[in-house]
């Protein structure tokens, strides 16, 4: 079991990452917003709380599984079902975004469309890692390290590129009325002790 000890370290390492993601979804600062634009932050950090849970709990499996005593098999099969946990909950993130609507800011609906973009193609991303360490070897324990180090480099890019269009989204006034939700600032310090 020597080979695969410190690639699941690493692919636990790349996959928290991940949460940074999460923690674009909630903005920090003042106040003076409009009551559309905070009924509107309330119904996206309302939707998003639950995603990030789940994201959180997917990571947490993962970390669990990369203890030394796993045995390849239970390291795939605990990764497949974390990022398909990942894939569901960034597309009901979208989905929220999407539902919610504008924001009632400057280039609302670009933010948005971006926004829901960005979710739906992390939510992609993924799903193609499911499909990844479905197919992985268990059987040949080199070959199975090897695919874990491929797979923690793409979550490593993912960690690192996935949030553009989200941290746009919540910039200014956006930003602000998000933070005055009580279940946004849940879902950040949620996100924050899964990246720590």
């Amino acid at each position: 079991m020597e080979g695969t000890k410190p690639v699941n370290k690493k692919l636990a390492a790349a996959l928290s990452g991940g949460a940074v993601l999460v923690l674009a979804l909630s903005g920090c600062g003042g106040d003076d917003n409009s009551d559309k634009l905070n009924s509107w932050a309330k119904d996206v950090c309302d939707s998003v709380q639950p995603q990030a849970r789940k994201i959180e709990a997917a990571n947490a499996s993962i970390q669990k599984e990369t203890s030394d005593n796993s045995t390849p098999q239970e390291v795939q099969s605990a990764d497949a079902k974390a990022f398909q946990d990942m894939s569901d909950a960034y597309r009901a993130m979208g989905s929220a975004v999407q539902k919610a609507g504008a924001p009632d800011v400057e280039d609302g609906e670009k933010k948005q469309k971006d926004a829901v973009a960005e979710l739906n193609g992390l939510s992609t991303s993924y799903a193609d890692l499911k499909k990844q360490v479905e197919a992985l070897d268990t059987k040949d324990q080199a070959k199975f390290a090897d695919g874990l180090k491929d797979i923690a480099a793409e979550l490593d890019k993912l960690g690192r590129s996935g949030n553009v269009a989200l941290r746009a989204l919540e910039e200014g006034e956006v930003g602000q009325a998000m933070a005055k939700q009580p279940s946004c600032k849940s879902a950040t310090a949620t996100a924050s002790a899964t990246t720590s």
